[in-house]
This record gives C-alpha cells, sequence and structure tokens, in this order.
C-alpha cells in the first residue's frame, strides 16, 4: 500500500523584523520615560527636593590607573555619557535604515526626510519670531526635535489598529528629524574646539573601520577601549560626545550578513537598556522643575516658553505636513500604501512631541537657570499639547477613514426602479 502520509516538516517560529523590534522597544519605552518624568516632577517638588539636587550635584571622577579621564558631576554623567550610548543606537538604526531599510529606496526615503526637513524649519522660525535677537536666541534647536519612544508610544496608545506604514512614516520622519538635530547639535551647540582632541578622535575612529574590515567582533577588547577613547576624545575637544555616538553607529557594518549584522546584533543588544534604563534616567535627572505659581506664571509669558510651545505644536504640525506635501506634488515621494493625507496630518501633530532631544538641546542653550527651567515648562506644555492634538487628529482621521472603508458604493438603479448588480 502506498503511503500516503506527509513527510515531517520541523514547525518554524516566527521571526520578529529589527523594525518590529525596534518600534516594540521604544513604544514600551515610553511608558519608563513617563514614569521617570513624572516621578521627577513630584521629586522636585516635595519637602525632599533638596536631595534631587543634591544627588544630581554629586560629582563622580572616572580614571584610568592614575590618570583622570573625566570628572563630571552625576547629571552630566547621564547627558554626556550614557546619553552618547542613546545616540549610538540611533546611529545603528539611521545606518541600518539607509542600507536596508525605509530610507534606503530614493522615493521612500524622500518623503520622510523632506517631512522632516519642514518639520525642523517652521519650529525654529516660530520660535526665532519670538526670541531673534533676545537673549533666548539660542533656544532656536529646541522646538526642532521629535520624541521617537514618546510619538510612537502615543501613536500605538491611541490608535492600535494603524496601518504599519503610519507607524514606519512616524519612525522615519523621527530617525530624519534625529540626523538633523545631530547636525545642529554639532554645528551650532559645540563649545570652543580642540583640534589635536578632535583630530585624535578621527584617527581612533579610523581605527574602528580597519578592525570592522578585518571582521572584528563587536565584544573584543581593542575595538570596546577604541570606542571608549572616541567618547574621551570627543569630550576633550568641545563637541558634545553624544556625536561620538552617532559616528560609531553609523561606521558600524549594517546589511544583508549571515546570521546578522555588526550593527543588528548591536541594536538588539542595546536597545532595550537605551529605552528603558538610559532614557528614563535622563528624564529623572533633566525634568525636574518646581512648580512655583509665580514662577509658572512668568514662565508663561516668557517668550523662550510661548515660542518652544508654538514651535513644538504649530511649527512642526505645518512643517511636516508641508513638506510631505512638497515632496509628493514634486515627484519626490509618494505617500505610503494605506495612509492617507489626513493621517499625515495626526502623525505631524504626534511629532511636536520634542520631549528627550528637546530637554537635551535645551540643557546645551542656556547658562542661566530661570531661562532653563522656562525652557523645560515650555518644552513640557508643548509635548502635552502636541500629544492631544496628534491623538484627537488620529482618532478623527481613522474614523473617517472606517467609515469609508464600510461604507459600500450605492447600488446602481435601473430604469424599472429595480437595483442592478455589477
Amino acid at each position: 500500500m502506498k503511503n500516503t502520509a506527509e513527510p515531517f516538516r520541523p514547525r518554524r517560529l516566527p521571526v520578529i523584523s529589527p523594525l518590529a523590534e525596534f518600534l516594540a522597544a521604544e513604544t514600551t519605552g515610553a511608558l519608563f520615560l513617563l514614569g521617570a518624568t513624572a516621578a521627577a516632577l513630584i521629586w522636585v517638588n516635595s519637602p525632599a527636593a533638596p536631595s534631587y539636587h543634591d544627588l544630581w550635584g554629586t560629582e563622580v571622577t572616572l580614571r584610568l590607573g592614575d590618570r583622570l579621564v573625566a570628572s563630571l558631576d552625576l547629571r552630566h554623567w547621564v547627558n554626556e555619557g550614557l546619553m552618547a550610548l542613546f545616540f549610538f543606537v540611533v546611529g545603528l538604526e539611521v545606518k541600518r535604515q539607509l542600507v536596508d531599510g525605509e530610507l534606503a529606496d530614493r522615493r521612500k526615503a524622500a518623503l520622510p526626510i523632506v517631512a522632516a526637513v519642514g518639520g525642523m524649519i517652521a519650529p525654529a522660525l516660530i520660535y526665532l519670531a519670538f526670541n531673534g535677537g533676545g537673549p533666548g536666541h539660542r533656544g532656536w534647536g529646541i522646538p526642532i526635535a521629535t520624541d521617537i519612544a514618546f510619538a510612537l508610544g502615543v501613536l500605538a496608545l491611541v490608535a492600535p489598529g494603524a496601518p504599519a506604514a503610519l507607524r514606519v512614516f512616524l519612525l522615519s520622519v523621527a530617525i530624519a528629524d534625529d540626523i538633523g538635530s545631530i547636525i545642529v547639535i554639532a554645528a551650532f551647540y559645540a563649545g570652543d574646539l580642540d583640534l589635536v582632541a578632535l583630530a585624535l578622535a578621527l584617527a581612533f575612529l579610523a581605527a574602528i573601520v580597519a578592525l570592522w574590515r578585518v571582521k572584528a567582533f563587536w565584544s573584543d577588547p581593542p575595538l570596546v577601549l577604541l570606542m571608549v577613547g572616541v567618547w574621551g576624545a570627543v569630550l576633550a575637544s568641545g563637541v558634545h560626545p553624544t556625536i561620538a555616538g552617532v559616528a560609531l553607529g553609523l561606521v558600524t557594518p549594517a546589511g544583508p550578513m549571515p546570521p546578522t549584522s555588526p550593527a543588528e546584533r548591536l541594536e538588539h543588544s542595546l536597545h532595550p537598556w537605551t529605552s528603558r534604563v538610559v532614557i528614563p534616567l535622563f528624564a529623572l535627572a533633566n525634568a525636574g522643575i518646581a512648580v512655583d505659581l509665580t514662577a509658572v506664571s512668568a514662565a508663561i509669558s516668557s517668550p523662550v516658553t510661548i515660542g518652544i510651545v508654538l514651535g513644538l505644536v504649530l511649527g512642526k504640525l505645518l512643517g511636516v505636513t508641508g513638506g510631505a506635501y512638497l515632496a509628493v506634488r514634486s515627484g519626490l515621494g509618494v505617500l505610503p500604501n494605506g495612509v492617507r493625507w489626513a493621517q499625515v496630518v495626526a502623525v505631524a501633530a504626534l511629532a511636536g512631541i520634542g520631549f528627550t532631544v528637546s530637554l537635551f538641546i535645551a540643557s546645551l542653550s542656556f547658562a542661566d537657570p530661570q531661562t532653563g527651567e522656562q525652557a523645560k515648562l515650555g518644552i513640557l506644555l508643548g509635548s502635552a499639547a502636541a500629544s492631544a492634538v496628534g491623538a484627537v487628529l488620529l482618532r478623527l482621521s481613522l474614523r473617517s477613514g472606517s467609515r469609508a472603508v464600510a461604507s459600500p458604493p450605492a447600488p446602481r438603479v435601473a430604469r424599472s426602479g429595480r437595483a442592478m448588480s455589477g
């Protein structure tokens, strides 16, 4: 008798794509970020407020043998040390997207890139309209940023059934925005340059590229030491050390490599830590704002606060939408499949959630504590308002879209009055 039984085939386990993994980590990280922000606000407005300032003002010295590497307070170790790790992961994701992701295709990349550029220019212009020529003019870079974790978190919470292409579009805009923000930080927020230290950093970076070419593994001691060397040399050069993290991410090999590329392996290992530990720590260290009625009323009338709020809420919405429209009308880009213009406008509003990188740029912009507090308040208010506006627009766009899909075309009626099929 002929055996007709099906041959045994092992069941394949589902594989999570790097993009899906990145989106999931950012969405979860938003909850940790929100919790840390709330904790900072409660802590600094409680009787234990002095302990908050004492903790983050604690001096910590790093030495290698007898050699002093750096001496910074705890807040600056978070902002200049741990945040370099966050920007390293950002650099890894940018590299992966450019080589084998949404930014690898010219027409797919054009839409989020042009949208992100519009979403940087409009907020900066609105901010400068209130602060140009004034003492707060250095803060023009604050409202240009988009917080990937918070924006994706709001999208996932408000519209879990949104098209996957819409999430990818928001992520691509935020990544392109991050690239622009990094360029702005390097070009406009660097201190006095030490060219010798900068040359040393570039030499270390070239050595890392050479090691990657000979198939070095990411945990090899020479590679790790060179990475630390790049960070230390950039710190000494006057360029903000987070730029070292981006540069290290961009020189890491990416693309189709068996079984995975070094960029993908590193991102898989580090991203949960940066989204759930580094960024919440940054929020805990920087989001502590004393809510004093006198100070709040002064801040609300401050051109710095007003410029940031309007830049994030209005500037991002107009800039991202206008940039996307320009890209499509000019033929440079196309809307993703299943994404409508109403949803693009909603995502543009969500791009106004500038929390993490905006706080970071604010810390580089103002030496005056009072102006810094006004900027932080503007970031909190603007990001909260952008979240609310984006959520409402998103729900409305999805509701109208579902009605359009659910409503079948009206049947044609023959002259006899009977409905015709077809």
